[in-house]
């Protein structure tokens, strides 16, 4: 069974009076208990769980609190209003592991992605967490204090010293790509390559039908994009895509 997230979202909004972002804060700060959380939701415990592909339910509503507060503030940077699923969190992770070496993450917001690379063997202190959010930045300082988290933009990368300091074997992709423009798409994938090893990859997910990153960007940046799978078990569904270098085997 799916729970379709706009559910989810109208129940918060209708259950909890305090449907504001400052009543959402105070969820997202408090810890959002397990009895609180089931009392604000209005929903038990398993339906909370299903909406977060299994993740820990009183976790899965603070970190929705928290997202909901991120949209309500910035909607074009947060892109999602709720954390990615775990069913996603391991299809964008599957090829990676602990021989991938560093591996560079954009927009891992709560750290759902990040949490799945560590359990795909990836050492925190290989991991490079770009967040411009603050909040969420702060978060994933808390949550993998080995890691190195920034938060200047991801089109930027090329000119921080510590993400160009060595290659990445991968990057993962947490950003919401259909919500920018072709030149600031563009901007983002240049810069990752930049940073990236001659056979490394670049994984993102999609809502669309299709890779978000456009046919023109792909062939100016002499790119291909191989389709890894689909998830049914993530709110709303969702596909990973795989980018690469021309001639590189996938």
């Amino acid at each position: 069974m799916n729970l379709p997230w706009s559910s989810v979202l109208s129940l918060l909004s209708r259950r909890c009076p305090a449907g504001t972002p400052s009543s959402l804060e105070l969820l997202a700060t408090a810890g959002a208990t397990r009895d609180r959380a089931d009392r604000c939701a209005g929903m038990p415990l398993r339906m909370a769980e299903l909406a977060s592909g299994n993740e820990p339910a009183p976790r899965f509503w603070s970190d929705a609190a928290r997202f909901l507060v991120e949209w309500s503030r910035h909607p074009y940077d947060t892109a999602a209003i709720a954390p990615s699923g775990r069913a996603l969190a391991v299809l964008i992770t599957c090829e990676i592991d602990g021989g991938s070496g560093p591996v560079l993450e954009l927009g891992p917001g709560t750290g759902v992605f990040t949490r799945a690379l560590t359990r795909r063997g990836v050492a925190e202190r290989d991991l490079t967490l770009v967040e411009r959010s603050l909040s969420f930045a702060g978060l994933l300082k808390d949550r993998f204090p080995a890691s190195t988290v920034l938060t200047n933009d991801a089109a930027d990368l090329h000119l921080t010293r510590r993400a160009a300091a060595q290659p990445f074997g991968a990057v993962v992709c947490g950003l919401g790509l259909r919500n920018m423009t072709s030149p600031e798409v563009e901007g983002i994938v240049r810069a990752s390559f930049t940073v990236l090893r001659p056979a490394g990859s670049f994984y993102l997910f999609t809502y669309g039908g299709r890779c978000s990153v456009p046919d023109d960007v792909l062939d100016r940046l002499g790119l291909i994009a191989d389709k890894v799978g689909s998830t049914l078990r993530n709110l709303p569904p969702a596909s990973v895509y795989r980018l690469r270098r021309v001639g590189t085997t996938g």
